[in-house]
């Protein structure tokens, strides 16, 4: 991927998003980084490169999961590498947005997320934070304690998955 296929300062969409009782949600906004990468050069190999170039490791290609669930031991990105689709941010009472080959998503931990719908093509890149190790929490009755505790441990990441050292991330997280 070459160089130009970034954008120098892609817009960007910052989503607050409160606890809901079910889904502890964040005082850190979700951040939606449209066009990180040229949506025609958009592969995953691209955003796997970005991503690992600002620190951040990439650990899978998929889609996201039809249901509500969120990462209570790690911050994640997701990179569109192809397709586009609706998410819904925040758990049930959250709130929906569309995304598409070449934006990313920063979701700080214990953020809900899900998948509504996507085009048969959809592709997105997972990465987590250099020594963050993600699980999987679904806002079932009884998680919350633990999820609270595990939730207070994760630190703020060093850099940003798309802007770097200069990225808005750290700025608009503390």
């Amino acid at each position: 991927m070459a160089v130009q296929d970034f954008v120098s300062v892609p817009p960007i969409t910052a989503v607050h998003l409160a606890d809901d009782g079910r889904i502890p949600n964040s005082r850190m906004p979700v951040l939606i980084f449209h066009a990180v990468i040229d949506p025609k050069a958009a592969s995953a190999e691209g955003f796997e490169a970005l991503f690992e170039s600002n620190g951040w490791q990439p650990a899978w290609r998929a889609s996201i999961y039809p249901f509500h669930h969120y990462h209570s031991t790690a911050h994640e990105v997701l990179g569109v590498a192809r397709g586009s689709a609706r998410v819904l941010l925040g758990g049930p009472e959250g709130r929906a947005f569309d995304i598409a080959a070449g934006d990313a998503v920063v979701i700080p931990v214990g953020v809900g997320h899900k998948r509504l719908s996507s085009s048969d093509d959809f592709l997105v890149v997972g990465a987590y934070p250099a020594g963050q190790d993600w699980d999987l929490l679904k806002g079932e009755p009884g998680e919350r304690p633990r999820a609270d505790e595990n939730i207070a441990r994760v630190a703020l990441p060093e850099c940003d998955p798309v802007g770097g050292i200069e990225g808005p991330l750290l700025e608009l997280w503390r």
